[in-house]
């Protein structure tokens, strides 16, 4: 680790391989803690490469807990945090609604580290139970459309810097990991990221690895569709600019998407959404990003997608989806 940190420190980079085997050595407990806050602190500092990247999540996926899922058509709407922005539980809302239009959804998510909520805080408020075990989440996919794959439950591995990573409390490359680590191998991907730079990084990766991916960073720092400005988008096909008035919709304000302040204020939001009960500023960002989502499974335009959307959350299907996988984990 020594060698790695020096040559770090000195603005060189690591082949795939190196990045691929400190991650794998890491989850051995080769290394103590001060060596693996340093680790992911010389990655605040310094860029990530393609082909770091690259190793990382081939080290993490190795090691997973992997979920057969190929007889699905699954998608993983997933941020990888770190803007910042305190919003509400967009990506997360985003794919109940997905499923709720009947898109099955292999959500990858975990607790909040740099934001004060993440996907399983929340959920587990909700009452959802975490598991890992197979029958039962192609159970969740077949009856409900959604399965919610609680990472820590799938990455032993990363117990390791579990305790690290929190104590920090922000954004390290794992965030930039998470999205790419979905151990259920989904072959859609829709992906917010926090700068230009990693969406570019984003791009060149799932070229390799993904049939079809949308990867969406707002201009004005959001790792979603904000609907507070302008956003970048990259698809299979093309590169565009999307503004919210591509959907028929206003511009909102960055208070209308703000979230709760803690655990409860943000299940509250989640769950007066999905109710019928949000606002119309919180109802248009969820469904302009889950209409995304629905468009790259289905190949259909992103106004397509969003009157799907829009149905599977006024209709109440939505929310019958989260009662439902509620009420299966009930009896695990």
């Amino acid at each position: 680790m020594k060698d790695i940190l020096n040559r770090l420190i000195n603005h060189e980079c690591i082949s795939s391989e190196e990045a691929r085997q400190v991650l794998v050595d890491l989850s051995r407990g080769c290394y103590n803690q001060s060596q693996i806050a340093s680790f992911l602190t010389v990655y605040m500092m310094r860029s990530i490469t393609v082909e770091e990247l690259v190793g990382f999540q081939k080290a993490l996926l190795d090691l997973c807990i992997a979920v057969d899922f190929t007889s699905y058509e699954t998608i993983d709407l997933c941020g990888t945090g770190g803007d910042g922005k305190n919003t509400f539980n967009i990506s997360t809302l985003a794919s109940f609604v997905t499923a709720g239009a009947g898109v099955k959804v292999s959500k990858h998510g975990n607790y909040g580290v740099s934001s004060a909520c993440g996907s399983s805080n929340v959920l587990e408020d909700l009452g959802l139970r975490f598991s890992n075990d197979a029958d039962f989440l192609k159970r969740c996919i077949e009856d409900c459309d959604i399965a919610f794959l609680h990472a820590p439950l799938f990455h032993p591995a990363m117990k390791q810097v579990a305790a690290i990573r929190q104590e920090l409390g922000m954004k390290t490359f794992f965030n930039m990991l998470g999205p790419v680590v979905n151990p259920s191998f989904p072959v859609c991907q829709m992906v917010g990221v926090y700068n230009l730079e990693l969406l570019r990084l984003y791009a060149y990766l799932y070229q390799r690895t993904k049939n079809r991916y949308a990867i969406v960073h707002a201009l004005d720092g959001y790792d979603e569709i904000s609907l507070t400005g302008d956003v970048k988008i990259i698809t299979n096909d093309c590169e565009t600019v999307f503004t919210p008035k591509d959907l028929g919709l206003d511009f909102v304000e960055q208070s209308a998407i703000s979230g709760g302040d803690s655990i409860a204020g943000a299940s509250k939001i989640f769950i007066d959404i999905l109710n019928g009960c949000g606002s119309d500023a919180q109802n248009a960002v969820v469904c302009a990003n889950a209409g995304l989502a629905i468009a790259t499974v289905r190949k259909i335009t992103h106004r397509e997608g969003y009157a799907l959307a829009c149905e599977s959350l006024h209709s109440g299907r939505a929310f019958g989806v989260l009662k439902k996988l509620i009420e299966i984990g009930s009896a695990l």
